[in-house]
C-alpha cells in the first residue's frame, strides 16, 4: 500500500473512532465491517477508501476533521480549525492573551511530564500532547489577531 493510502486510512480510522463505531454506522448507513474495510491496512482492502459524503457526515459529528486535515497536509495546506464555539468573544486583548498563553503552556508541560514519566510517549499520550499544542496554537492566533487590531 502506498504511503499516502496508509496515511489516509489511519486518519479515516481516527475519524470513525472519534465519532464512535455505532454512531458512525448510523450516520453513514454503512456496516461495522464496511467501515472497518475503509481503514484496514490489509492488502485486499488497499484500494478501498471511505466515500466523501460519508467523510463529510462523520466530520460534522467529530471533534476534529481528521480526513480533511490529512488531505490538506498532503497538499501542503494548513487549516484553521476552531473547535471552540464560544457564545461571546473573549475580551481583554493582549493582556488576557498572555495569561491564557501561560496557562496553556503550563498545561502542555504538565501533559508532557505525565507522558514522558515512563520514558515512552504512547499514541494516546501523543494525541493528548497534540491536542494541547493545538490549543496553545489557538491562543497564539487569538493573540496575533488582538495585536493586529491594536496596530490598526
Amino acid at each position: 500500500m502506498s504511503t499516502i493510502g496508509s496515511y489516509l486510512k489511519k486518519h479515516t480510522e481516527a475519524l470513525v473512532k472519534d465519532v464512535g463505531i455505532e454512531p458512525a454506522c448510523q450516520l453513514t448507513g454503512k456496516s461495522k465491517a464496511t467501515l472497518g474495510r475503509y481503514y484496514s491496512d490489509h492488502e485486499e482492502h488497499a484500494d478501498r477508501f471511505m466515500p466523501i459524503d460519508a467523510v463529510a457526515a462523520l466530520e460534522e459529528a467529530a471533534a476534529y476533521p481528521h480526513v480533511t486535515g490529512a488531505l490538506a497536509e498532503l497538499q501542503g495546506i494548513g487549516l484553521n480549525f476552531n473547535s471552540e464555539r464560544r457564545n461571546t468573544e473573549r475580551s481583554g486583548g493582549v493582556n488576557s492573551d498572555v495569561i491564557a498563553l501561560s496557562q496553556r503552556f503550563a498545561m502542555l508541560m504538565a501533559e508532557y511530564q505525565q507522558s514522558i514519566e515512563d520514558g515512552v510517549i504512547t499514541v494516546n499520550e501523543a494525541k493528548r500532547l497534540l491536542r494541547e499544542t493545538t490549543q496553545l496554537q489557538q491562543v497564539l492566533i487569538d493573540m496575533k489577531l488582538h495585536l493586529e487590531e491594536e496596530t490598526g
